[in-house]
């Protein structure tokens, strides 16, 4: 079993539903892409419901992906960043990612890493989204230590037509 809850109830004692179900879950986090907008400035995600632009973008296929419930809600907006040299990925039982709460950062498993950075990079690129210069930087990088596998080229150029 490589998944096991960090939180098997919720505060008010009920069974951890979001550690059951798989989530679709944006890579690049609705806020990213939405704060960018007027719309947002007026009200956030929902005030831009109706906007074209944040409807294309929250509907890219190219950032989205699924995910285990508990860790998408865990992730909130977070950066993602390169996990420290001895961190022991043991929060979420075997599965290999890290919710830093206190420095509000996740660490994504190796194998993630490629599609998340060429996710952002796309995005940026596609929809003028201004990424920090360290967060270009991360990305550029895991884009380049960790190609894209078969399966990923395959999708992305099914998800461009």
């Amino acid at each position: 079993e490589a998944y096991s809850p960090r939180n098997k109830k919720t505060k008010k004692g009920q069974i951890n539903k979001r550690a059951r179900f798989i989530e679709y879950e944006h890579i690049v986090p609705a806020h990213n892409f939405g704060k960018h907008l007027p719309c947002w400035k007026q009200g956030g995600r929902k005030a831009c419901q109706k906007d074209k632009m944040f409807q294309k973008m929250e509907a890219d296929l190219q950032n989205i992906v699924p995910a285990i419930g508990e860790i998408n809600e865990d992730r909130k907006n977070y950066r993602y960043a390169e996990s420290p040299k001895t961190m022991r990925f043991t929060q979420y039982g075997n599965c290999k990612v890290f919710t830093n709460f206190k420095a509000k950062r996740f660490y994504p498993a190796d194998y993630s890493k490629g599609w998340i950075a060429r996710s952002y990079l796309y995005m940026s690129e596609t929809y003028h989204i201004r990424l920090s210069n360290q967060e270009k930087k991360l990305m550029e990088s895991w884009s380049k230590k960790y190609p894209a596998s078969e399966k990923e080229k395959a999708f992305r150029g099914f998800a461009n037509h």
